[in-house]
């Protein structure tokens, strides 16, 4: 939903925070018992470790990769959606004439006849992002603490708006009755767009082949619809997503016993010349620890909220504010006046939603 322009790391420690102090108390108590309560045996061999770790940054990385793949076919899915539908408003205002017309409209009634179709495409826009907002079982983002502070400080506008709400303004008493009875609204307002085209070639309003080209572009527009359907209700396999976290998890309570005892035998080193460093030295295990858990679980972490790109993430396709800017378009194509025209969605906290 959102594209972040820029992260610093205050932003990822304080997206973090929770798992910092979990991976610092990770780190803390096999030193204290290591070093305080001399359990020496609190040991294991660093290379069946490094080979875990290695396994998992293989993970993380195939997790990533597909994430990415995702939030760029969306994206692209959209920008379709948007030259699409600059051709559709420009080709209603162009093609809506009452040269062919066996009765002539007034020049009011064709602007009636392109406002209703601009209106429909606008309807069918709104509709289309809020189904994309929709919560699916496996989708896990606001389920985290850190997320729905990101979601509340954002104010994403299909979380606060109701869908009836944005419809009513768009559509005529007719349509409005019949899309909010349908489960697909997207498809029917499609549907509906399809037969007000077929009327007014009848009526002459549209030549045939014009008709013909509008039709191909609705075609289009339902492709590209099925597209982000598909995205949205294909989730990335949760057995990897599920074995990618049991996987990191394993490597991250292991790594401390690695470590700790690795850096003792540095400490040991020290003990002749340095004997106050050597005695302490264990303990540089801990910020050790803690940065590389964070590494690799932050990685993880990314590619999780990566994996659906409509759900609600800093890092999602800004569905919401494409659409509004694709709204202002067309509504400037018909000449409206300024103040009727909406305002982009604000960029908050270098944010795009």
């Amino acid at each position: 939903m959102f594209i972040k322009i820029r992260y610093s790391i205050k932003d990822m420690i304080l997206w973090t925070r929770g798992e910092l102090f979990l991976f610092l108390l990770l780190a803390l108590v096999p030193t204290c018992l290591y070093t305080f309560a001399g359990l020496r045996w609190l040991h294991l061999p660093w290379l069946p470790i490094a080979l875990i770790g290695t396994a998992v940054a293989f993970i993380i990385g195939f997790q990533n990769n597909v994430s990415y793949d995702r939030i760029w076919e969306a994206r692209k899915i959209w920008g379709g959606i948007v030259n699409t539908s600059r051709s559709l408003g420009m080709m209603s205002i162009a093609y809506i004439t009452n040269e062919h017309a066996r009765i002539k409209p007034t020049d009011e009634q064709l602007r009636d006849y392109r406002k209703a179709v601009i209106y429909r495409h606008i309807a069918w826009l709104t509709s289309l992002r809020y189904a994309m907002r929709e919560k699916r079982p496996w989708e896990g983002f606001l389920s985290h603490k850190t997320n729905r502070e990101w979601a509340n400080k954002i104010q994403i506008p299909e979380f606060i708006y109701s869908l009836d709400e944005e419809l009513r303004s768009l559509l005529s008493e007719s349509d409005y009755k019949y899309v909010v009875s349908k489960s697909n609204k997207s498809t029917a307002l499609l549907s509906l767009q399809s037969n007000f085209l077929s009327e007014l070639k009848g009526k002459g309003i549209i030549w045939e082949f014009s008709y013909l080209e509008l039709e191909g572009l609705l075609k289009e527009l339902f492709d590209l619809q099925g597209k982000s359907e598909r995205i949205k209700n294909f989730p990335y396999p949760r057995q990897y997503a599920t074995l990618n976290n049991f996987f990191i998890w394993i490597f991250l309570i292991l790594l401390p016993f690695g470590v700790i005892p690795e850096f003792a035998k540095i400490g040991s080193l020290f003990m002749e010349s340095y004997p106050f460093i050597g005695n302490w030295f264990a303990w540089g295990a801990i910020p050790f620890i803690v940065i590389v858990s964070w590494v690799f679980h932050t990685m993880q972490r990314i590619g999780t909220v990566g994996e659906n790109p409509f759900e609600g993430s800093a890092n999602d396709v800004p569905i919401s504010s494409i659409s509004r800017k694709i709204e202002i378009d067309l509504r400037e194509r018909l000449d409206e006046e300024a103040e009727n025209i909406p305002d982009p969605f604000p960029t908050i906290y270098n944010v795009e939603m």
